[in-house]
This record gives structure tokens, sequence and C-alpha cells, in this order.
């Protein structure tokens, strides 16, 4: 069972969402679409995803996002980070696909490949 964290609007989650589509159908898997912004993430489960993922907080951040430097989180500790990305979904890198004990960042889309 795998999960994406998908946002809709961006270019880079929509061809990783139609990639995963694809894939599942063929190996008879089942996904869930977690539409992040509308459901922001808690902290425990961003700190869930950050193991799966092998990172850092910052690797897992959109630093570019004008809310990254509105909040002033250059240099920011992992905590304050992530508290950031659970208040402000908005700085949450996309899209991230996980099995439940590894996730994969879906950038590029062909990333998620390495699932099938």
């Amino acid at each position: 069972m795998f999960t994406i964290y998908h946002n809709p609007r961006c270019s880079k989650s929509r061809q990783t969402l139609a990639l995963l589509e694809e894939q599942a159908q063929k190996s008879q898997q089942e996904f869930t679409i977690v539409e992040y912004l509308k459901a922001p993430l808690t902290v425990e489960q961003i700190k869930s995803l950050l193991i799966q993922l092998n990172c850092t907080a910052l690797e897992m951040m959109r630093p570019k996002e004008a809310e990254f430097t509105e909040q002033n989180l250059k240099g920011a500790s992992e905590e304050t980070l992530i508290h950031a990305m659970s208040n402000t979904a908005k700085l949450i890198e996309r899209p991230i696909v996980t099995n439940g004990s590894k996730a994969i960042i879906g950038r590029p889309p062909e990333n998620v490949l390495a699932f099938f």
C-alpha cells in the first residue's frame, strides 16, 4: 500500500501521480492520495516521513518559497523546521511517496519507479 502526499497544482506531483497510478495498476497495488495542503501533516507524520526518507528537515523542504524567508528559517534547528512544515504545508517538498517503511521524493517523478 502506497501513499502519495500530493499537490494537484504542481506539475511534478501530477506526473508522479500518473506514474504511480500506472505502476500500481500493473502490479495490482493500492495507494492513497493525501492532498497535504488540505490536510496538513502533523509533527509526528513529518518526523516519520523524515525517517523513511533518511534525510534532514531542510532536505524535505522548499527553501525557495517566500514563506521560508518570511519565517526566517535559514539556519533554523531541525525541530523548528519540522514545526514550520506542520504549520505551513506549502514548505513541504512535493510529491512524497511512501510504502510505509521507505519514502521517496518524486523529483524527478521517475524516482518512484524504485518502488516497482
